[in-house]
């Protein structure tokens, strides 16, 4: 079969994850990473089932055939893997369904999905057990992130309610952005950080986490985290990360460390 060469990016983290209202769905604004990435064709095979991917076709009306796929983020990061690599297996394959219908069978699949299916992600607030937006709102300003993995690899339970309420936040970052407020953003993410650190507590094998301090000590404007999933990150304004900061995150035991732009439009 002739397959279509696609690449689909990741993200890394979230600025914002929580309930919205303390029964509401679990809502998240993600955080674009474009060197996380899948790759189909490729040549790894796809980390789901025969059952999953025979179901993932179905929901899309498509016959069960698809590439292997390349990825070169850790399933379990927090950076969107697996939604990535359904999305880049459905294009490889010419399925041309819309951003609606590839999240729909996703969700089939995973239970939960990040929306990169979308043009845009990172201007959704999405109701990522529910596959569906929320609102949509501009785009983070510019800004660079300094990363990586801390600790091991914490993949998503679809049924895991256990967030704190952000509607309060939610409702901000909508003002932060419209007014281009990076430092803002930045706050407003590092509170919906701690606010999941705070609830959910480091893994029982990890001393207590240490971004924080690193945001503190390299003069970032704030942090971000994935909320189930080990990527954690520190905001900067363009052009400022310092030169030691990769070195700093090595020294704390962060793995795949990794700098990048993200934001704008």
């Amino acid at each position: 079969m002739s397959w279509q060469p696609v690449i689909v990016e990741g993200h890394f983290g979230e600025w914002l994850q929580g309930r919205m209202g303390a029964t509401g769905p679990v809502a998240l604004v993600t955080v674009r990473c474009p060197p996380l990435r899948v790759r189909a064709p490729g040549a790894d095979d796809p980390p789901f089932s025969r059952d999953q991917l025979a179901h993932f076709a179905a929901q899309l009306g498509s016959p069960a055939q698809f590439p292997g796929a390349t990825c070169n983020a850790p399933l379990g990061g927090g950076a969107g893997a697996s939604t990535a690599t359904l999305i880049a297996l459905a294009r490889a394959a010419g399925i041309t369904a819309s951003a609606e219908a590839l999240a729909a069978a996703c969700l089939a699949v995973e239970g939960a999905s990040d929306p990169l299916m979308f043009p845009q992600p990172d201007t959704l607030l999405w109701a990522s057990r529910e596959g569906r937006i929320l609102r949509r709102m501009p785009p983070p300003p510019t800004c660079q992130i300094l990363g990586g993995f801390w600790g091991r690899p914490h993949r998503t339970d679809p049924g895991d309610m256990d967030f704190d309420d952000i509607t309060d936040l939610a409702a901000a970052w909508a003002e932060a952005v419209q007014l281009r407020d990076l430092r803002r953003c930045a706050t407003l993410a590092s509170t919906s950080a701690q606010r999941c650190t705070e609830r959910r507590g480091p893994p029982p094998y990890l001393t207590p986490d240490p971004t924080p301090d690193l945001a503190r000590d390299l003069g970032a404007l704030g942090w971000l985290r994935a909320h189930t999933g080990s990527a954690r990150g520190l905001i900067f304004a363009p052009g400022t990360v310092p030169r030691d900061g990769a070195g700093a995150l090595a020294e704390a035991e962060f793995s795949g460390v990794i700098s990048f732009r993200t934001g704008g439009a």
